[in-house]
């Protein structure tokens, strides 16, 4: 079958009288049945697409992209903020032995020069072109549809309803986690293996105390205010001494 493309396949809400037509999000947590009636009808691989990282102050935004093996899906697949790490860890293992997997991310820095909104999409977009086999249908977690050469259906709430979208969301928030142990061991003094670059009040007190390091959000609160603040002193001082 050729494949779809996003302007002649659209999925959706808004998509045409001979679009995509998905099934309603069942109330009863994550369902394989969105990619089972797609396949049903020839729109095969679909892929589950979620980020973890958008709101820390520090570290990555991680994207990840998951195609399950119909015929394989692992056991207690569910959205990945109610598992405990030990339950995340395992399911991760088996899915990246089970499962294709593409895997984005982009840098502090990046989200700096970006926004976090068009990093996301750009490590959605980056995710999907990693997979070794291409979807032809890409379900991903919240309203954004990324940039992709595959027909794209935004999913609210979908790492809590869509199985390969729970999927993804394991996976992207372990790889996470392990990024943040390896930069917590680089820059002890922030605390990153405990709260993962998210502004609790350790890391805040911890940012206070020793000002940032060059994997903070410059251009996320309270960051941005200091530097702000920094940048009128110094203009301030320069004045001065003129």
């Amino acid at each position: 079958m050729k494949r779809p493309r996003r302007s002649d396949s659209p999925v959706g809400p808004s998509a045409s009288s001979d679009s995509i037509v998905l099934p309603l999000i069942m109330p009863d947590g994550p369902t394989y049945d969105r990619e089972l009636r797609l396949k049903a009808r020839g729109l095969w691989p679909v892929a589950g697409v979620d980020e973890v990282g958008r709101g820390p102050l520090a570290g990555p935004v991680v994207v990840a992209a998951v195609i399950l093996d119909p015929e394989r899906i692992p056991d207690g697949l569910a959205d990945s903020k109610i598992l405990d790490a030990a339950e995340r860890e395992r399911l991760h293992d088996i899915i990246v032995t089970t499962s294709h997997v593409g895997i984005a991310s982009v840098s502090a820095s990046g989200i700096d020069a970006m926004n976090i909104r068009q990093a996301t999409l750009s490590a959605m977009t980056r995710a999907l072109a990693a997979l070794p086999v291409a979807p032809m249908v890409a379900l991903v977690d919240g309203i954004d549809r990324p940039p992709a050469s595959c027909a794209v259906e935004a999913v609210v709430k979908g790492d809590a309803n869509v199985v390969s979208i729970a999927a993804a969301a394991i996976v992207a928030k372990v790889t996470r986690d392990r990024m943040m142990q390896r930069l917590c061991r680089r820059y002890p003094v922030y605390g990153f293996s405990r709260h993962k670059g998210y502004g609790t009040v350790e890391h805040r007190a911890a940012i206070a105390a020793h000002g940032p390091c060059p994997f903070h959000r410059m251009s996320f609160a309270p960051l941005k205010a200091s530097s702000d603040a920094e940048v009128v002193v110094a203009a301030e001082m320069a004045a001065l001494a003129v």
